[in-house]
């Protein structure tokens, strides 16, 4: 069993939309990527809180990057954009997963210790027999 949850289709969702705006803005704009290591970010008081939407160097042209041609075409990615927003209307829309049925629950409940009971006595003779048999076939001995 996993300790942690798996990620909701609406975090998949966000992500990837994330990803696609993300190199959309790298190609549109690249110049306005700015560098954690610029002078006024070392001269700044402690105290003050940095804004990551806030540029930290203004006047300070970077080389843009090559990012060679896009991967997909803008068609692509607007039908892809589209599927992926109609995905996340119709996961949102969903029906939430039935609660548990009370009387489930109860029978559940009573029929543990009968079925912990069975199994104590019945599976190891049950995993002897499969095992035995599988030796058998792979080796071709019989026991």
């Amino acid at each position: 069993m996993q300790d942690r949850q798996d990620p909701s289709m609406e975090d998949i969702l966000a992500s990837i939309k994330k990803v696609i705006a993300e190199e959309k803005e790298l190609r549109v704009t690249p110049a306005r990527a700015t560098s954690q290591f610029a002078p006024e970010a070392a001269a700044a008081e402690p105290h003050e809180v940095l804004e990551l939407d806030d540029p930290m160097v203004e006047d300070m042209q970077l080389p843009e990057p090559d990012l060679g041609p896009p991967l997909v075409s803008m068609d692509a990615a607007e039908v892809a954009r589209e599927k992926l927003v109609t995905l996340q209307q119709v996961a949102a829309a969903a029906p939430p997963a039935p609660q548990v049925n009370p009387l489930e629950a109860m029978v559940r409940e009573m029929l543990r210790p009968v079925l912990k009971e069975w199994l104590d006595q019945h599976l190891p003779g049950i995993v002897d027999e499969h095992v035995k048999r599988e030796i058998s076939r792979i080796t071709g001995h019989g026991f």
